[in-house]
């Protein structure tokens, strides 16, 4: 039974068919050096030895408590965290990833003046140290919208009060962040900790395909936010990648693009687009892709 006793952060972290991993990722959960937290791990249902290896972990340490459920995905494993959740923040870690040493520590000790945190990913993202009380300047002068992962940031839970991810819906994290950010006062970024990131072959970003990136396409433009050229041309591509995998009708609304800030083939293919419209330039890629390995171009 959990007792129901306010702390400091609570770490949810979805469990399905990682046996080689998730003693890593737990390891990095527990050497953060901090004990006013619990780390609740989710088994979805999973097949393997997983449900045993979490239930071991429980049995370790008591900072950490066990869900078993019905496999349900990954977005319902992060609810049913949230669900239980009795951290003041809450923070997410998918179970084939780990956590530098120290990194919570140093992120908790700026969540006092911010609703969220967002720290850098080895390899893939890095980040400076500065503050956003406009949501939108967030999202389009840091490019938010290009690394909306769930699992580099703290986040205050009471912005999880009527907020959940999308059960049933790939790249879950596009749809939630915009909700959250709607319910944020102040959002900083750091260059402080680092999470390790590691591709899983076999996941939702290394198999998406035309139906999955049909609904990554929805997320942004149903998000709320505002486009400015420079994300409108990072949707072109989303497009572009939708259109020639499914021969789906466009979504994306027309826009004349301003090129005077944009550089290289991102202002070569916005000339083009404007001349030309979306719908040729969609032939154009596929004619490419053609006689060369798929790339945007």
């Amino acid at each position: 039974m959990i007792n129901f006793v306010a702390m400091k952060l609570s770490i949810i972290i979805p469990v399905y068919r990682v046996e080689a991993t998730l003693d890593r990722c737990v390891k990095s959960v527990l050497k953060q050096d901090i004990n006013d937290m619990e780390v609740i791990l989710v088994d979805d249902g999973s097949p393997d030895g997983c449900p045993k290896m979490c239930d071991e972990w429980a049995e370790k340490d008591s900072r950490i408590s066990v869900i078993h459920k019905e496999n349900g995905g990954l977005s319902d494993a992060r609810n049913a965290g949230i669900d239980v959740a009795r951290g003041d923040y809450i923070t997410f870690v998918d179970s084939d990833d780990w956590l530098e040493e120290g990194t919570y520590k140093a992120i908790l000790n700026l969540m006092e003046d911010n609703d969220i945190v967002e720290y850098p990913v080895a390899h893939r993202l890095s980040l400076s140290d500065h503050s956003y009380e406009n949501m939108d300047d967030y999202w389009l002068t840091g490019r938010a919208y290009t690394h909306t992962f769930a699992w580099n940031k703290i986040y205050r839970r009471s912005l999880f009060h009527d907020v959940r991810y999308p059960k049933g819906k790939v790249f879950e994290d596009v749809y939630t962040l915009p909700l959250l950010l709607r319910k944020t006062k102040r959002i900083s970024t750091t260059s402080l900790g680092c999470y390790h990131y590691e591709l899983n072959p076999v996941g939702i970003t290394a198999t998406a395909d035309g139906k999955k990136l049909t609904q990554l396409l929805d997320a942004h433009l149903t998000s709320g936010m505002p486009i400015d050229d420079i994300y409108y041309m990072y949707l072109v591509n989303i497009q572009m990648d939708v259109r020639e995998q499914t021969g789906m009708s466009l979504i994306l609304p027309k826009r004349m693009v301003k090129t005077s800030h944009l550089k290289g083939r991102q202002r070569l293919k916005a000339i083009l687009l404007n001349l030309l419209g979306i719908h040729i330039i969609c032939r154009i890629s596929k004619f490419i892709h053609l006689f060369k390995k798929p790339s945007r171009w």
